[in-house]
């Protein structure tokens, strides 16, 4: 599996870091997890080859998680020639049919039928589905919005884990344990904790009962990036810390 985080910021603008989005490769799966604002400026920024993606999964239904997806569709449907045929899967929480129909009511009937089947897999907390070619994606509830849920992805005896956004809970971090990849959230200094997102310590704290291969983080508003993120982190975790960049890219060899 191949990991490329295109978009590592929030809300917060910030030139150097768009809305949540994150590209996947694993087999012949093309999976863009996430989609929010920038994210279709990120995909040609970097190369990935964006006809090519094959699902498109949410963790949640906030606007700097969903906002580009109208824009993908877009593309798929006029941005390139021929355009799309190729089908397309998109996996999310409980509510995703309602989401998409409601962008549709503002863009247009054209999101629901861009012209390419559109497949849309709601996914429970507890829940898995098949991907194709042997990646299979989990969800678990994470509490942040009521529809929330972390993505787990694993392929060849290897697995890839993102949080979207969450507050701290053990449960998570448990259901995380062993990951060679866990992709978390970290967005707000100590000093700014919020109910509905992680800090620093809070994501050392997950991590050291995870116990991930690597840990990488991603969604920082602009504050928290002003303090020494992994060293307040490796404070609970002594394993490898990332903090990820938009076009960041990260391996992880199948077994």
């Amino acid at each position: 599996m191949r990991l490329t985080t295109l978009g590592t910021g929030t809300v917060a603008l910030d030139p150097a870091r768009a809305c949540a989005g994150h590209y996947v490769e694993a087999g012949a799966v093309r999976l863009l997890m996430d989609c929010g604002s920038g994210i279709c400026l990120r995909l040609a920024q970097h190369g990935v080859p964006w006809s090519d993606i094959t699902h498109v999964a949410f963790t949640h239904f906030h606007t700097d998680h969903i906002s580009d997806y109208a824009t993908l569709v877009q593309a798929w449907r006029y941005g390139q020639l021929p355009p799309r045929s190729a089908p397309l899967t998109v996996v999310g929480p409980i509510g995703t049919l309602r989401l998409i129909d409601g962008i549709a009511a503002m863009h247009g009937d054209w999101v629901r039928e861009p012209g390419f089947p559109v497949h849309v897999v709601e996914l429970a907390a507890g829940a898995a589905h098949d991907l194709g070619d042997g990646v299979v994606i989990s969800a678990a509830r994470v509490p942040h919005t009521a529809e929330s849920v972390a993505l787990s992805l694993t392929r060849g005896g290897r697995r890839l884990v993102y949080t979207g956004d969450m507050s701290y809970d053990p449960m998570v971090a448990e259901w995380a344990r062993g990951a060679d990849l866990l992709l978390c959230e970290c967005s707000l200094p100590e000093s700014m904790a919020v109910p509905s997102h992680l800090t620093p310590g809070q994501v050392g704290a997950l991590a050291a009962a995870a116990l991930p291969r690597h840990l990488v983080l991603t969604h920082f508003y602009p504050p928290v990036l002003q303090t020494d993120v992994r060293a307040t982190v490796a404070a609970h975790y002594a394993g490898p810390i990332s903090l990820a960049d938009d076009g960041s890219t990260f391996e992880i060899e199948e077994g």
